[in-house]
């Protein structure tokens, strides 16, 4: 994987079709990922943005075929998940467990969007018009509220998750994210 990343990266950064390999790199996704970096903000370099957002870009294709709005939401979710001091890795594990990554999402019991956030936070925290379909919106939630619980937990990261679902005492959530995050996700920095 981080070979074809490295390779990936080569062809973007050359400008050409090829470099050390025949493999094509769709213009399409050239031009997105460029745009994508261009906002990326939330990254210390242009470097390890473009990294970044074409290994997570790659993972997420299976689920999320536009390119626009997979590097969309990964660049949100790098923003939301940077701010809050969390893993974006960790995040994308949450959103695939709790959403498959669909923004449009509604549970049985009304939790919305892509981090499944209940809208009773919107009256707690004093902000009735907000929408959590907005992606933006949806993951600030999911950041800040998963953040809170790994801050009430000490860092104990089991219980977070059990508390951000609701199940606290329940390894069942916990056990489904970490699967996800160490299978698919995980970004050792």
């Amino acid at each position: 994987m981080l070979t074809r990343t490295v390779t990936l990266i080569l062809i973007l950064l050359s400008g050409s079709g090829h470099a050390a390999t025949t493999e094509q790199v769709d213009p399409e996704l050239k031009a997105a990922l460029m745009r994508t970096i261009a906002q990326a903000e939330s990254f210390n370099d242009r470097f390890d943005a473009e990294v970044w957002l074409l290994d997570m870009s790659t993972r997420l294709a299976p689920f999320i075929k536009d390119e626009e709005e997979r590097l969309t939401m990964l660049r949100l979710v790098h923003r939301e998940a940077r701010q809050a001091k969390l893993k974006p890795d960790l995040v994308i594990a949450v959103m695939h467990t709790e959403s498959l990554f669909d923004r449009y999402a509604l549970s049985s019991v009304g939790a919305q969007g892509v981090m499944q956030i209940m809208p009773f936070w919107k009256a707690e925290l004093g902000r009735p018009d907000d929408n959590l379909i907005d992606l933006a919106t949806n993951l600030r939630y999911g950041c800040a509220i998963l953040k809170f619980y790994l801050d009430k937990e000490h860092g104990n990261l089991r219980r977070a998750l059990a508390r951000y679902n609701g199940s606290l005492g329940s390894n069942r959530y916990p056990d489904k994210v970490l699967d996800y995050w160490y299978t698919y996700w995980y970004v050792n920095e």
